[in-house]
């Protein structure tokens, strides 16, 4: 195996089991903001494409996009809000039921 690609291999093998323990329900997101369910920009995106939240604290992203393992050390980071959530399958512009994720 070529050094670059085992040292790709050997990077990807160490930093999996953090993220995979980081974030359990899904793709770590990076999201400009984190709101309630309830704070009226979140109001406003969830009713204008039909999402209904039961729990009006459930925290909603806006704008979010994926945070890739390969990106790790790519500048591939967040300089907003990272986060989990459970429902990502509205494209970039809204995830349902974050958790703020810290390291």
């Amino acid at each position: 195996m070529p050094p670059k690609l085992f040292a790709a291999a050997a990077l990807l093998a160490a930093v999996t089991p953090a993220f995979a323990q980081t974030c359990s329900t899904g793709i770590l997101q990076c999201c400009e903001l984190v709101e309630k369910a309830s704070d009226p920009a979140a109001a406003a995106v969830l009713k204008s494409i039909g999402v209904v939240v039961q729990d009006v604290d459930t925290l909603i992203g806006l704008t979010c996009s994926p945070i890739t393992v390969i990106g790790v050390g790519t500048g591939d980071s967040c300089s907003a809000s990272t986060v989990c959530c459970d429902d990502n399958s509205h494209g970039s512009l809204i995830s349902v039921g974050c958790v703020p994720v810290t390291d």
